[in-house]
């Protein structure tokens, strides 16, 4: 299988020069990215770590959550129970920021989410189950774990999407550029060897020449 090189070069020393400081760089740049490339899939596992402790927390206090919610229904009736809700104020705060991880812009969210009361929430203690408080601040503790889980996924999804982009770069380097300089480099540097070899046997045929008509 014939080497692929890169077409259009003209065989000189200059474009040889060229060549030489080009193949330079890939090589270069080839290994800065995959340094790049590994440090994002660190960061990335290192981040999948915490995922996954969100997740589980998340889905337990979930649960929770909803096991108080529902027997404060079979307590209250699911009217009595709708009716305190519509009566809850909101109370998040939340504010989006962001931060690079290798070149990566990745979202950073901060939420505030206020501890209340019973009382604080606006709803009667006197007409609602202790079930409906307890479900009440479990889902106040599940918010502020999914928008933290929702920061985390956002930056695994970023890293993942960066991480493939990086490898196709450096494999398009290692597969493809890299040794297209090299074949070109090659194919140049033997070119201007015939070339001299054909030079040195024109000049011998000209010395021969000039000698014959000298005798």
């Amino acid at each position: 299988m014939a080497q692929e090189t890169i077409e259009g070069i003209n065989p000189t020393r200059m474009e040889l020069l060229n060549l030489r400081n080009r193949e330079k760089l890939a090589v270069k740049g080839h290994s800065l990215l995959k340094e790049k490339r590994d440090a994002l899939i660190m960061e990335f596992f290192d981040i999948l770590d915490r995922v996954k402790g969100s997740r589980e927390n998340v889905e337990n206090i979930l649960k929770e959550a909803y096991e108080n919610l529902t027997s404060a229904q079979v307590i209250m009736g699911d009217l009595a129970v709708q009716k305190s809700a519509l009566s809850v104020k909101e109370s998040v705060d939340v504010s989006i920021d962001s931060r690079s991880i290798m070149g990566v812009v990745v979202p950073v969210v901060e939420s505030k989410i206020d501890s209340r009361t019973l009382v604080d929430r606006g709803y009667s203690f006197s007409d609602t189950s202790v079930k409906l408080d307890e479900a009440a601040k479990k889902f106040e503790e599940a918010i502020s774990l999914v928008i933290e889980l929702g920061e985390i996924e956002k930056t695994i999804y970023l890293l993942a999407a960066e991480i493939e982009a990086t490898k196709r770069r450096v494999n398009a380097l290692e597969h493809i550029m890299i040794p297209k300089f090299e074949n070109t480099v090659k194919s140049i540097e033997m070119r201007l060897q015939e070339m001299e070899r054909e030079n040195f046997v024109q000049l011998k045929m000209i010395k021969s020449s000039i000698e014959s008509e000298s005798e």
